[in-house]
């Protein structure tokens, strides 16, 4: 299991692989703040379905989900292999659909539903941080 701690950001990998090239801490900061508490993990699919099953009442959200635990932390679970099988879908590449979903789960961290003007940010933070 691969484990980075930086900013207030901890990222922890249960699967196999390296943690993907992504400024995740650069994006929290900027979403959610510097002093925000975020844990990152990339969980098996077998976490996905359990967590989505769990909170969700369904198996549908199987690429991430976002936790909040309160105003000051939360967390995100993703599944890289559902992200990479998804991105084509989405007319992305496996890493730009991968900094889209984390832009869109910490934007539910703040407090945001589904809607215009969530998407109006999600499309501003991506333009930033996809270079």
């Amino acid at each position: 299991m691969d484990y980075i701690e930086k900013d207030n950001l901890e990222i922890t990998r249960q699967t196999k692989g390296l943690i993907p090239i992504v400024p995740f801490s650069m994006i929290k900061n900027e979403i959610l703040g510097k002093k925000y508490d975020l844990s990152l993990a990339f969980t098996t699919m077998k976490d996905m379905r359990s967590l989505s099953k769990k909170h969700k009442g369904n198996y549908n959200h199987l690429n991430t989900l976002a936790f909040p635990f309160d105003e000051n932390s939360g967390e995100i679970a993703m599944n890289l292999q559902t992200i990479r099988s998804q991105a084509k879908d989405h007319d992305k590449k496996y890493l730009e659909f991968l900094i889209f979903l984390f832009i869109h789960s910490s934007l539910h961290l703040k407090g945001y539903k589904h809607g215009s003007e969530m998407e109006k940010l999600e499309e501003k933070y991506f333009k930033k941080f996809n270079k």
